[in-house]
């Protein structure tokens, strides 16, 4: 069994097109934050839906909906603001109906979320500051496979057999390298391997229209870097 794992998208839809057409798998999850950063929210909604993905609530996805911007800083504030007036009712009700988790039994049972299992929306979890923590939260949880998105770091970290692990950012990688991220997930055996996936797209485009939007310009020119 194959599943796909996506997040941050950040209503890059170049990025996410290119990510879903490279996906070969029965299943996709997406961690959350569909929007703010990118200029097409509605857009990227709209193809994360038609893809069946089955997706979670992220921080900047909830702050679009409720107004509250008290956790940003101003560039990030500004985002939110211009998203919460852009989507329509349709993007809102369909934001308004994801769940902050979500665990299943995908072959070797895995718990999936935004930040981390001890805060869903808001914490920043990577293996050089929680490492430590990463059998806790496999016992704590009952899992073998825990997924996170929020650091826009891709990561893997495996011991025992279990694995701890993010897939990266579709929309706005932080890690240096400025493609898209995704992971895939093999299922075999009841054993389970993660690898972290990049996938070329139009950087370009994506970053004129976030100028066309009049959203902040380091927005833009972070995806020709990926920091």
């Amino acid at each position: 069994m194959k599943i796909a794992v996506i997040s941050d998208v950040h209503a890059n839809l170049e990025a996410l097109r290119s990510v879903l057409g490279e996906i070969d798998a029965e299943e996709i999850f997406c961690l959350g934050d569909l929007v703010d950063y990118g200029a097409q929210p509605n857009e990227a909604i709209q193809m994360v839906r038609a893809s069946g993905a089955k997706c979670l609530l992220g921080n900047h996805d909830w702050a679009a909906l409720t107004g509250d911007t008290s956790m940003f800083n101003a560039r990030p504030a500004m985002a939110s603001i211009w998203t919460r007036k852009a989507l329509t009712r349709e993007s809102a009700d369909y934001l308004r109906s994801l769940p902050p988790e979500l665990k299943t039994e995908p072959g070797v049972g895995a718990y999936f979320t935004h930040g981390s299992p001890d805060d869903r929306l808001w914490e920043y979890v990577e293996p050089r500051t929680h490492s430590d923590l990463f059998p806790h939260y496999l016992d704590k949880l009952k899992v073998r496979l825990v997924g996170l998105g929020h650091t826009h770091l891709p990561y893997v970290w495996s011991e025992g057999g279990r694995t701890v692990f993010n897939p990266g950012s579709v929309g706005q990688p932080r890690d240096g390298d400025p493609r898209a991220a995704f992971a895939t997930l093999t299922i075999e055996a009841g054993a389970c391997r993660v690898e972290v996936k990049r996938v070329e797209y139009d950087v370009g485009s994506a970053s004129k229209k976030i100028l066309d939007a009049g959203l902040p310009r380091s927005f833009a020119e972070r995806l020709h870097s990926g920091v």
